[in-house]
């Protein structure tokens, strides 16, 4: 579970619910029909622009805000060197061992495919296509919430005109006018706040949680190769950290 995610989004409402309560009662800000024009709305446009089903699949994918493995870049390296040397002393098919102890699928095919006796620029060529279509993915999943994100306040400002044309009609009675014009503006507040509170921030994790799995199956890739060339283990940590922050790099040759 990623903590970062639960605890901003607990400081952001609970700060918004703090002001509030201090100038006023919540219920004022709790309006219905403003909320079904920003939520309806947004949720109707989204389905215009994009398939009922990458719709509905979009709350599995803002999931992986809150609930995702994150792998370590250090720990792959120290495994990949693990199996370079297993495999400059015992030959390639030893690796095919320890594919049980392996929990990556995408290192596990990689495993395979050495084994198999793929040459290396082929292991490279099938994994980048996988690693490709993968990024294509994932920039269609952040590309749903970036979308949302611009519809929820468009909508907000439709409401609030909605609202203001209704107040302007009954401009006779001075006692509705104040009532009707804090109804108009609070179709905005939910539309700047499902947009900037959620929709933008989910847009945003997916693109992090996408560079960091890219990362990791591009240092597997750059690892595979390496092991299936017979390259020396030096050279191939070498590459492996220039990957990786320099802090991070901490070479397992003593």
């Amino acid at each position: 579970m990623d903590i970062a995610t639960i605890v901003g989004l607990v400081v952001a409402i609970g700060l918004m619910l703090m002001a509030i309560i201090q100038g006023g009662p919540l219920g004022i800000f709790i309006n219905i029909p403003s909320a079904l024009i920003v939520g309806g709305g947004t949720i109707g446009v989204g389905l215009v622009h994009y398939p009922l089903s990458d719709i509905m699949g979009a709350a599995a994918i803002a999931k992986k805000t809150l609930f995702n493995k994150d792998e370590s870049p250090h720990a792959l390296i120290i495994q990949l060197m693990e199996f370079a040397n297993k495999a400059r002393k015992e030959g390639i098919l030893s690796l095919q061992g320890m594919m049980d102890s392996v929990e990556d699928e995408f290192l596990v095919k990689a495993m395979q495919m050495a084994v198999d006796g793929q040459e290396p620029e082929t292991l490279r060529s099938m994994l980048n296509t996988e690693v490709e279509y993968l990024q294509e993915r994932h920039e269609k999943g952040q590309a749903i919430f970036v979308s949302l994100a611009g519809y929820a306040p468009a909508m907000g400002m439709v409401g609030t005109l909605i609202g203001l044309v209704q107040m302007l009609m009954n401009m006779s009675d001075p006692d509705s006018i104040g009532p009707a014009m804090a109804v108009a503006l609070l179709t905005t507040l939910y539309g700047a706040v499902l947009a900037n509170v959620f929709f933008a921030p989910i847009a945003g994790k997916l693109a992090n949680r996408s560079a960091s799995e890219t990362l990791i199956k591009n240092l597997v890739i750059e690892g595979m190769q390496s092991i299936l060339s017979g390259e020396n283990p030096r050279i191939m940590e070498q590459k492996l950290h220039a990957f990786i922050a320099p802090k991070l790099r901490e070479s397992t040759f003593k």
